[in-house]
């Protein structure tokens, strides 16, 4: 039961709101010394351009502190439908290197509304999980969740954004799981996920097979059904080639140079190989703010965004980014913990659907900037430069300070 209580500044998460702070500071540390010889006007020049976009941010992470709460979990619906508008709307603008990713409005400052879908699409699901606690134990009860996540998920995968749509359906299980749903449905709806993955290797997808078969043969299941799930999976292994040939040619070739970089040196694996260069000649305390040979002679690609860890490691070492690391971390960790103290369910699943996004970008992007995983554009939060991203990410601090504080509103 929620706390009758009047809202009070001194209960909001003020460990949470330093350290995204703390970070974004890092950032514009960072994005400064990239623009130091920047050629051009302001609006393309990273850090101002960054700068510009943290006064909206930071406003409208304040005004959500002061939302009701009430009025977040009544309206989060309407949001949702505002979410899938505004990522079919960039279908009606003029492409951008062959996407749609784009809102421009007329305006120099474009705006990646997929950034904003994905908090909405989270508050959605925040709320249907939540008025449906009692019926989680059915498996019907997790295919109206997929359905809201799939659908704007599959629109920005058409963008085409393969990076934002993986994020955006990133908190679908933790939600589930944190709402009561069995493991076993859980399972099943990651098994189609794994039946493409590993049928790519003989081996791998005959140890796999056995795998399903156990888990399936475990929880039960009627014949017919138990018999559909595994020879469905099984099929759904079988379209893996199909799968493969409907990715684009950049997409196989950075899929491909991960898994052997020396394929292609000077072309798909040179942001890679780089970006490995760059954190390596680092060392342990850098070679200095504004003194990275990598960042500032222009062998590093995208530095400003999707390999600005590496920029942090050319010059400020190994050491800044453990801090970085560390921090971002400890802020994922006390939502996380906010949300298990929360007593109010509908706040608690937001909670965690924020923290598996922010904890989604930051694997992806430091995962990506060593090489562990294949190239994906995804920012590293509140350091990155992006103006759509530092202001959903400010806007997901904001519900978090809303939604981490006991009381009625």
């Amino acid at each position: 039961m929620i706390l009758n209580k009047s809202f009070s500044y001194s209960e909001l998460p003020f460990k949470i709101i330093w350290a995204a702070i703390f970070l974004c500071f890092i950032g514009l540390a960072i994005l400064k010394s990239i623009s130091q010889n920047h050629v051009g006007d302001l609006l393309s020049n990273p850090f101002t351009k960054q700068i510009i976009f943290l006064i909206p941010a930071l406003s409208l992470s304040f005004i959500i502190i002061h939302i009701p709460r009430y009025s977040i979990h009544k309206y989060s619906y309407a949001f949702y439908c505002i979410g899938i508008l505004i990522v079919i709307l960039p279908f009606f603008n003029q492409s951008h290197a062959g996407t749609y990713r784009w809102l421009n409005f007329g305006l120099p400052l474009s705006i990646q509304s997929s950034e904003f879908a994905k908090i909405f699409t989270t508050i959605a699901l925040a709320r249907y999980l939540s008025d449906n606690t009692l019926h989680m134990k059915k498996f019907t009860s997790v295919i109206m969740p997929i359905i809201l996540v799939l659908i704007p998920t599959l629109i920005v995968l058409n963008q085409p954004d393969l990076g934002t749509s993986i994020v955006m359906m990133t908190p679908l299980l933790p939600m589930l799981y944190w709402s009561g749903a069995r493991p076993f449905y859980l399972f099943l709806i990651l098994a189609p996920v794994l039946s493409m993955l590993t049928a790519f290797d003989t081996t791998v997808f005959t140890v796999w097979a056995i795998i399903l078969g156990i888990t399936i043969i475990s929880a039960r299941p009627i014949l017919p059904v138990s018999l559909f799930l595994f020879f469905g999976n099984i099929f759904l292994g079988l379209l893996s080639p199909l799968m493969w040939n409907s990715l684009s040619t950049y997409q196989q070739s950075r899929i491909l140079t991960f898994i052997n970089p020396e394929k292609d040196p000077l072309g798909a694996a040179y942001q890679i190989i780089q970006s490995k260069t760059a954190i390596g000649s680092g060392g342990l305390l850098g070679k200095g703010w504004g003194e990275g040979t990598q960042t500032h002679l222009k062998f590093l690609p995208v530095q400003e965004s999707d390999f600005i860890l590496s920029v942090l490691g050319e010059e400020l070492g190994f050491i800044l980014i453990f801090i970085v690391l560390s921090t971002v971390g400890f802020l994922i960790s006390q939502i996380i913990k906010n949300s298990y103290e929360s007593k109010d369910r509908f706040s608690s699943l937001a909670l965690i659907g924020v923290a598996t996004i922010l904890l989604s970008h930051v694997f992806v992007n430091t995962a990506m900037t060593v090489g562990l995983i294949p190239v994906k554009g995804l920012p590293f939060p509140f350091i990155s430069a992006g103006g759509s991203f530092l202001v959903s990410s400010f806007i997901m601090i904001g519900l978090v300070s809303k939604l981490s504080v006991n009381y009625v509103d």
